[in-house]
């Protein structure tokens, strides 16, 4: 039975990954300058998209119970961390403990106000108003380590995810000779 855990939490993920892409979950989405109005109104959304986003959801869910069981995630805020879910999961509160360092998700949720009660407690500010852990500055992970956790998603998910050779001048890595031939 144990020998089926892996294999169901990797079925889990690609399942994940085909629905996140049927729905154009990640899509860019129209933005307003102005939006106006009440910020907690309904979002308008079709009945199948919300069903779909539910699943999505669903799978999420028992995704990350299964790299809880395999003690290969812990997030430190509430919700779906999906970007540690969906790359094989990280412990963001050893993340926190070990310099302060976390995934993108986990660094906007605790700017957000999301932050699970046992990490709330030790969460304050700077001079600078930046955010802190038990007085460590809290950053995002280096961009090196954050291209690799998007490869080791992509392999865990069947997504293509390679670097675009336009954002070449904006990247701190230098592209390859091949990337420019395209």
């Amino acid at each position: 039975m144990r020998r089926s855990y892996p294999w169901l939490g990797g079925v889990c993920l690609v399942l994940v990954g085909y629905i996140l892409g049927s729905v154009d979950l990640l899509s860019p989405a129209r933005l307003l300058a102005q939006a106006g109005g009440d910020s907690k109104k309904a979002i308008d959304l079709g009945e199948e998209t919300q069903t779909k986003i539910r699943l999505a959801a669903d799978a999420l869910k028992a995704a990350a119970d299964s790299l809880i069981n395999e003690q290969k995630y812990q997030p430190a805020i509430k919700g779906l961390n999906t970007f540690a879910i969906l790359s094989g999961g990280r412990n963001a509160v050893d993340d926190l403990e070990n310099g302060a360092i976390v995934d993108p998700e986990t660094f906007a949720a605790l700017y957000a106000d999301l932050a699970s009660d046992e990490v709330a407690v030790h969460l304050g500010r700077d001079d600078k108003d930046r955010l802190t852990y038990k007085n460590k500055v809290i950053r995002i992970y280096p961009v090196q380590f954050l291209q690799q956790m998007y490869s080791q998603r992509a392999d865990l998910t069947g997504e293509e995810l390679t670097p675009s050779p336009a954002n070449a001048a904006r990247s701190k890595t230098k592209p390859k000779d091949d990337d420019l031939d395209q």
